[in-house]
């Protein structure tokens, strides 16, 4: 039984109950302990115990992680790995570092959680790179259009060394933030309900003329306008209202988070047209991180390559098996119970689409982000450079199959 569902009897006010006694961060990373369904007591009994573990010692360091809308019954759904990140690095330090885990946007929300960390308020965030990068726009570099052609990719990417060299050093350098680990999925179309009599799309063209959510990246933004997609900039909260009500007829987003965000129920159509990046991360402030000891910055990086590996499997599994993106779907999944329908487009669909948006193919209206992009990072060609290392592995490579890699060490 998943932690989602032996969660599922407990009310938010249950869960606050416990928290208010033993705090959340010791009653989120006690859930994930128990086996069975979860009962009041019997979460008390494992958050008592996690907190007097916990706090045997005092903490060295402190640290607050603001982890936007994420929740232990989410973190289950879309698996970006901030709960166990955060409990490896506990365990490995012997509590020298304890984090304080403040997600539901209570502190954070996906635009400005990386703003919180430049600023001092938190520590650690996590959301996707894509909303951060209103605020820190060299993360743009993830998101040239159809440069990954698959989930395995991006992940081979994170674990390449030339990750460090062409988005984790220039990352840090401009925005002081260090790029800890990542899930990885790619972008479609999620249409709404207004779409939910219409027919399974099949070729992109359908796509045309349709008006669509887009996200804080201004690459995202290009690749929509050149495939006719129409990006509306809408807040991630007033998402869910804007496909039910037809304001807009869909959002480019990926598969688990219209699961974990509970926008299934609005959705009718996952259209995979794989078009650019989904990456929900994790990053840390740099002058925190420099703070550490030695030792205590290798359990950083050590607990970051553990919670990479995690994600690479975990997610790879919930999206076929709690998510339902996959074909055939699985009963009893979040979209087969939401009737969402999944449109995985063919290969020669998803290359109509390359052909009109990618830099490979249509390079002009790149150009100019192309070049500050490309200036931030010490004049690395980023597109070409990623784009290549993308391709250093099988198109049809299963991400599950992705070796691991430390990729701080060459």
């Amino acid at each position: 039984m998943s932690l989602a569902a032996k969660l599922g009897g407990l009310s938010r006010r249950d869960l606050f109950k416990v928290a208010g006694q033993y705090g959340m961060s010791s009653t989120l990373l006690a859930a994930g302990t128990l086996g069975g369904t979860v009962s009041v007591a019997s979460l008390a009994k494992a958050a008592e115990s996690t907190y007097e573990k916990r706090f045997a010692k005092e903490a060295k360091h402190t640290l607050k992680f603001g982890a936007a809308g994420f929740n232990a019954r989410n973190l289950l759904i879309e698996r970006a790995g901030a709960l166990e990140f955060a409990r490896d690095l506990e365990s490995r330090t012997d509590g020298e570092i304890r984090i304080e885990f403040i997600g539901d946007n209570q502190i954070c929300g996906q635009p400005n959680c990386v703003e919180k960390t430049q600023l001092g308020i938190t520590d650690i965030y996590a959301a996707s790179t894509q909303n951060s990068a209103g605020a820190a726009p060299y993360l743009n570099v993830l998101d040239y259009a159809y440069m990954f052609p698959s989930r395995a990719s991006q992940y081979y990417f994170l674990y390449s060394p030339e990750s460090q060299r062409i988005l984790r050093d220039p990352f840090e350098k401009r925005h002081g933030m260090k790029f800890l680990f990542s899930h990885c999925e790619l972008r479609g179309i999620q249409l709404g309900l207004g779409a939910q009599d219409k027919p399974t799309v099949t070729k992109v063209e359908e796509l045309f003329g349709t008006k669509n959510r887009v996200t804080g990246t201004q690459l995202g933004r290009i690749a929509m306008q050149l495939l006719n997609l129409n990006p509306v900039p809408v807040a991630w909260e007033e998402t869910l209202d804007g496909l039910k009500t037809g304001l807009i007829d869909g959002a480019e987003t990926w598969a688990s988070a219209v699961a974990y965000a509970n926008m299934a129920p609005v959705v009718s159509q996952s259209v995979d047209l794989k078009f650019f990046c989904g990456t929900e991360h994790t990053a840390m402030s740099a002058k925190v991180f420099d703070s550490l000891d030695g030792y205590l910055q290798d359990a950083v990086m050590e607990s970051a390559y553990l919670a990479q590996v995690h994600v690479q499997a975990a997610n790879e599994a919930a999206l076929v098996n709690t998510v339902g993106f996959s074909d055939p779907q699985l009963p009893n999944t979040i979209f087969a119970q939401n009737n969402v329908r999944n449109a995985f487009l063919p290969p020669e669909e998803i290359k109509i689409a390359e052909e009109m948006c990618s830099p490979e193919f249509n390079p002009d209206p790149w150009s100019q982000w192309r070049e500050r992009i490309n200036n931030w990072a010490g004049g690395i060609d980023t597109y070409d450079a990623i784009y290549n290392v993308a391709r250093e592995i099988p198109v049809d490579m299963l991400a599950e199959n992705v070796e691991p890699r430390r990729w701080w060490k060459a």
